[in-house]
């Protein structure tokens, strides 16, 4: 990872080579060194938008949870299609935000240069961002080489398909390091084993299956429980005022709380969208089941989390 006073590299050719795999495309880096195993396509895309905004209505509207008011200098690890970094980019002219993902790609002038963000993959980027946001291509499982005391604030969602077992513990370390006395983290990750409100799942529901079946897929390299450590983790790393929170994201309008059966109904169309694109490379590829098998499986869980009675909902 450049430092934030490098200039513009250009970026590895190897880094926009893709593969399609059953009319879905992905980063071939990525797949040949095991960081991600999910879609960049414009399907993706618009996936990630959708769940921007149903965060968005979850968080009310808050880009930022800690007391940071006038953030100077933003890191957002795990940028994916820019929606995070470039709100907060707009939200916050005054403000650097980084996003990370190996090589810069989009090099501002260091004084207008805000928050930076950094993923591995930069096929979803608009063409147009604003000014004061800088973003990188790198691999998040490799150390931060930006400057300690740093960032007023650090970012970070849902990593848990792309950051490797072995590094939360130096992520966090890492983090906390870069971080100004006083600064803070923020990070979101689902726990993928669906959740039943009234407890009706069982093993035979296609739901379970799909997150069993999900999980096993990435074990040897990915811990997609990581959500349910957070707080252990960032106080190993020497973090303090550390608040972990559980938040039922339901995956379709069944709330009888008006407030979250908006949510429910927001995060629907994510959550069809979901089961097929984060689990299609890993269960399809991965674990060789076959199409046919995989498709059946992707139509009965999305089915279920249509289903109002079984009060399906990830673990936030």
């Amino acid at each position: 990872m450049t430092s934030p006073d490098s200039q513009t590299e250009s970026l590895d050719q190897q880094l926009l080579e893709t593969i399609t795999v059953q009319d879905r495309q992905y980063q071939k880096y990525s797949i040949d060194h095991h960081i991600s195993f999910v879609p960049i396509d414009d399907e993706e895309e618009e996936r990630l938008e959708i769940q921007h905004r149903v965060f968005q209505r979850v968080f009310d509207d808050r880009l930022i949870f800690p007391p940071v008011p006038r953030p100077r200098r933003v890191l957002d690890c795990g940028y994916g299609a820019g929606s995070w970094a470039i709100e907060a980019a707009l939200r916050y002219p005054g403000c650097e935000v980084r996003a990370r993902k190996a090589f810069c790609f989009k090099r501002t002038d260091r004084r207008s240069s805000k928050v930076t963000g950094v993923d591995i993959s930069s096929h979803m980027i608009p063409d147009d961002i604003p000014d004061n946001l800088w973003l990188q291509v790198d691999d998040l499982n490799r150390p931060f080489t930006f400057p300690s005391n740093w960032f007023d604030l650090v970012h970070s969602r849902l990593l848990a398909t792309g950051l490797n077992r072995s590094r939360w513990q130096s992520y966090f370390q890492d983090i906390k390091r870069v971080l100004k006395p006083g600064g803070w983290v923020q990070i979101v990750e689902i726990y993928f084993n669906v959740q039943s409100d009234n407890g009706s799942i069982t093993e035979e529901h296609g739901l379970r299956q799909w997150s069993a079946r999900f999980m096993r897929s990435l074990e040897d390299t990915k811990d997609l429980r990581v959500g349910t450590r957070l707080k252990t983790l960032m106080m190993g790393a020497g973090l303090v005022d550390v608040d972990a929170r559980m938040i039922p994201l339901p995956l379709s309008a069944w709330s009888g709380d008006p407030r979250m059966r908006e949510i429910g109904l927001a995060n629907r169309d994510n959550v069809q969208r979901l089961f097929s694109a984060l689990a299609h490379y890993p269960l399809t590829q991965r674990q060789h089941m076959p199409q046919e098998e995989f498709q059946a499986l992707v139509t009965k869980a999305a089915q279920e989390a249509d289903n109002p009675k079984i009060k399906a909902y990830f673990p936030v």
